[in-house]
């Protein structure tokens, strides 16, 4: 198992309701990745997943859902680019939303990497058989490949640059330009979004505004919006357990989201027990 040499203290706050979030994360000797609220325990996986709408949210669904834990996916594609398998995170605040930092992995493995790790993670077994998934227009598809697991996955926005685009992560490339790769959205929807209680949280800082044309801040890396879209799979394809940048494998995703991840990790699952 790989995990953290000491204790890391995080305060920021969350994107959908702008409460603060004060955060310890302690090294374990038990495998897994488990969230601490309200002296429940909310372990990091598929089962636990009770929305995708907006954001990932898990909840202790084996005693009624009564706490939960939002917006993960970007602290869970961290631990699998770092390559952590074993984790407890303790919120010390009333918010039950992860801290959102710069809207994007870069703060957590940052972080993870200042404190330093601990042991090795366990050896995954590479992906022998095929997962498809499809619903509509959307397509999950993912291989086994021999190597190193690459991502390729294509958005159709309706915005000039992100109109049938695709993207591939290669980890020996371009893995710093998908740690970094800030969350998003089309800025004339913000003020309806607000107005129904969500995005309070969001700032030129921690999100990229897509405009008619154009955006709201100067980009990291081209196409930044979609290789946001590679981080969050990452980050949802590891509530299975089973670190997908680990797997050998080609990941083709075509105009999916949360919900469509989730759903294609339950059949990845599968073909990994």
């Amino acid at each position: 198992m790989k995990t953290l040499k000491s204790n890391l203290k995080l305060q920021g706050t969350g994107l959908m309701f702008a409460a603060p979030a004060e955060i310890e994360i302690k090294p374990s000797d038990k495998k897994g990745i488990r969230f601490h609220i309200n002296n429940a325990e909310i372990a990091a996986k598929l089962e636990n997943v009770v929305s995708c709408e907006h954001c990932v949210i898990l909840a202790d669904v084996e005693n009624s859902a009564k706490n939960k834990i939002a917006l993960i996916e970007h602290f869970m594609a961290a631990c699998a680019i770092c390559s952590i398998d074993a984790l407890d995170v303790y919120f010390n605040s009333q918010g039950f939303e992860m801290p959102i930092f710069d809207g994007s992995a870069k703060v957590w493995v940052e972080k993870f990497n200042e404190v330093g790790f601990s042991g090795v993670e366990e050896e995954v077994k590479p992906l022998s058989d095929t997962v498809i998934f499809q619903k509509n227009n959307s397509l999950i598809y993912i291989t086994p490949n021999n190597a190193k697991t690459e991502i390729t996955y294509c958005v159709n926005f309706n915005h000039p640059d992100l109109n049938h685009r695709w993207v591939t992560l290669k980890q020996d490339d371009n893995i710093n330009e998908i740690t970094e790769a800030r969350t998003f959205g089309y800025l004339k929807d913000l003020e309806k979004f607000q107005a129904m209680g969500y995005s309070k949280g969001v700032t030129i800082e921690n999100t990229v505004g897509l405009k008619d044309e154009g955006y709201t801040t100067e980009l990291r890396s081209e196409y930044e919006p979609v290789k946001h879209k590679i981080l969050d799979i990452i980050g949802d394809l590891y509530l299975t357990g089973t670190n997908p940048l680990k797997l050998c494998a080609n990941i083709m995703v075509k105009e999916a989201g949360h919900a469509l991840h989730v759903e294609c990790a339950k059949l990845l699952k599968e073909k990994l027990n």
